[in-house]
């Protein structure tokens, strides 16, 4: 007789998040709750005498059941002294009945090491940062090369990057492989991930839905737009767009489950070894994406090991940008209308965001948040059985309505970190045109923020500062009714959103120094930005780098990068019709590349050191294969 083998203790985690002079959160995912014991490692990271020790009760570790063997642990400590500042620590996680970190999951230890280790600075000197994450993308991860940094650092805390931030499309739940998403179905099964009923569609249940037989091919399940102007009439390809204007709709995450096993298996390599997909039968075009996908994942989980032991390593921040939802998230009011006009795309929305605040929100702001985690836990009960609708549906209501997954960070410079998808300022006259990515509220408050700092580290996920022919080539489609064909979401789209941050930059007694962290875009640029006509003005750089595995389209991006320099050089008459007018916009150059490029198409992530004044002292890309670039001023310009 088989049977099934015993479930690992932990299945993810520990991924550090907030890292403050007295505080410590950790997030991690274990198979049943656990009795769990902080120790820190300050005299000697791997020694064998803690400094201090700290039992895990219900006041700092909070346990969450998402399933029948499934148990999320989110751990919010209050450190009774001020940590060592410019020192590494060790920390060890001790499991009753189980051990140390280096007996759970040696896995998360570089060499020669005892236990995970961390380093708590007051000062912003060095940052990592990317974005978009594809899983089925071919070629190395950028998240693994992070790894190699933080060896590189061991034993030497100056040289340890302060933050990884990840800064949108940390998972795709709208573009899912097909292995992806029969590795998902197989985790979900194996761990007795929670149900679901499914209201407004073809299917009655997160069952029913597992089981059918267009479960690969969801176009045909997705919600459509029955009636009105706008969606159910737009065609890309020859194929007619439901609500979900992803290309890839076929496998979109629907359930609650489904967005939480893509979770684990983006950020542990344990669930890998405990799903056993079963192929679906396909024909024969299928059947070669599927074997093409499946080599591309094959990549994926080979250096999972080292994504997982970065995150152990690094305090980590995220924000959601579209693909943690869905394509085109909140991209004009008319979307906004019919996507949660209607039951079931409202659901699959709400999921992916249920999931975002339990995955990423709570680690990035915990006190702000703990109102939802309540309504969370009371949803989930004991993880088994199946979600009540009636209070799923009033916690996604709560959480469409909330304004708070924007964030700060203590320290110098401040850093602060953007909503850009869900405070949008939102066309009335003509809902179908892109909305600014801040809504005018949104926007004051973030200069209250501003004023009176002498340097500000900004994450939006959509760089402020874009490539002004694509921005143009958006603008264009915009005209002509079709902005979701292009995700025509930029900073610029939205005048009355442009204009009031283009104010914002200009006021006088808003920072010196503005550094700027994107990505979204897939491929990589900075740009120096001065304000005309200003003697003393603000410096600002806009640094993106995207993605950490994915690509623009090679030739593609070729072209734009080649107009892009003839069509908006400085000397440019055409400058004069954009919104940027007034600024100075000088590209750096990646070297070595070739000559000329500025936009840079690799995948990997960037790394920002800062000085004393919070400017960039240097800017790099580092490649996932390696390969790394620096960012250099163009002096010819």
């Amino acid at each position: 007789m088989s049977s099934t083998p015993e479930l690992p203790a932990v299945l993810a985690g520990p991924i550090l998040r907030r890292l403050e002079a007295r505080r410590l959160v950790l997030w991690l995912v274990a198979s049943h709750g656990l009795a769990l014991r902080l120790q820190l490692f300050e005299t000697d990271p791997q020694g064998t005498r803690p400094d201090r020790q700290y039992p895990l009760d219900t006041e700092n570790c909070r346990k969450l059941p998402v399933g029948a063997e499934a148990v999320l642990h989110l751990i919010d400590l209050p450190l009774s002294s001020t940590l060592p500042e410019g020192q590494e620590i060790g920390y060890d996680l001790i499991i009753d009945g189980h051990g140390a970190v280096a007996d759970w999951a040696p896995h998360l230890l570089h060499a020669n090491q005892r236990r995970p280790s961390l380093v708590w600075r007051s000062r912003l000197t060095n940052l990592l940062h990317g974005s978009c994450r594809k899983p089925h993308q071919s070629g190395p991860d950028g998240l693994a090369r992070v790894d190699q940094v933080v060896a590189d650092s061991l034993g030497k805390p100056d040289q340890r990057p302060n933050l990884l931030l990840l800064t949108g499309d940390q998972i795709y739940a709208d573009d899912v492989a097909m292995p992806m998403l029969a590795t998902i179905h197989a985790l979900i099964k194996r761990l007795g991930l929670i149900d679901e009923t499914l209201e407004g569609a073809r299917v009655g249940d997160s069952q029913a839905l597992y089981r059918h037989q267009d479960g690969f091919h969801r176009q045909r399940l997705l919600p459509a737009v029955e009636s009105g102007r706008a969606l159910r009439k737009r065609f890309f390809g020859g194929v007619r767009k439901p609500i979900f204007t992803t290309a890839s709709a076929d496998r979109h995450l629907v359930t609650f489950a489904e967005v939480i096993a893509m979770y684990l298996l983006a950020w542990s390599p344990i669930p890998w070894n405990l799903a056993e997909p079963r192929p679906p039968l396909l024909d024969g075009t299928d059947q070669e994406q599927y074997q093409r996908e499946a080599r591309a994942l094959a990549t994926f989980r080979k250096q999972m090991p080292e994504v997982a032991r970065a995150l152990a390593h690094l305090p980590t921040l995220m924000i959601f940008d579209d693909h943690d939802v869905t394509d085109d998230w909140n991209l004009t009011a008319d979307w906004e209308q019919t996507a949660y006009g209607q039951p079931f795309s409202r659901r699959i929305i709400g999921n992916a965001l249920i999931a975002y605040l339990l995955c990423q929100g709570w680690g990035n702001a915990p006190d702000r948040v703990t109102p939802l985690i309540d309504d969370a836990s009371a949803l989930l009960g004991d993880g088994t059985g199946t979600l009540v609708m009636a209070s799923q549906d009033a916690l996604i209501t709560r959480l469409l309505r909330f304004e708070g997954w924007h964030y700060q960070w203590p320290g110098t410079p401040k850093l602060i970190v953007l909503d850009t998808r869900t405070r949008r300022w939102r066309s009335e006259r003509r809902p179908t045109r892109p909305s600014g990515l801040l809504d005018w509220e949104a926007l004051s408050e973030l200069q209250q923020t501003l004023l009176g700092e002498e340097a500000v580290v900004v994450v939006s996920p959509a760089p402020m500062f874009g490539v002004k022919l694509i921005e143009t080539v958006q603008r264009l489609f915009t005209l002509i009714g079709k902005p979701l064909m292009v995700d025509a979401e930029n900073w610029m789209a939205h005048p009355g959103a442009a204009r009031v941050l283009l104010n914002i930059f200009r006021h006088s007694r808003t920072p010196a120094n503005y550094v700027i962290l994107s990505g979204d875009v897939h491929y990589s640029f900075v740009y120096r930005i001065r304000v005309r006509h200003r003697d003393g003005g603000p410096r600002i750089w806009q640094i993106t780098d995207s993605g950490l595995r994915n690509r623009f389209p090679e030739r593609l991006l070729e072209w734009f990068d080649r107009l892009n320099r003839w069509l908006y050089a400085p000397w440019s008459p055409l400058n004069a019709f954009t919104k940027r007018r007034r600024l100075a916009v000088t590209p750096y150059r990646p070297d070595p590349h070739e000559a000329g490029r500025r936009l840079l198409n690799r995948a990997g992530i960037g790394r920002v050191w800062l000085d004393t004044d919070g400017a960039p002292a240097r800017i790099r890309h580092l490649g996932a294969d390696g390969h790394d670039a620096e960012f250099k001023p163009d002096n010819r310009i």
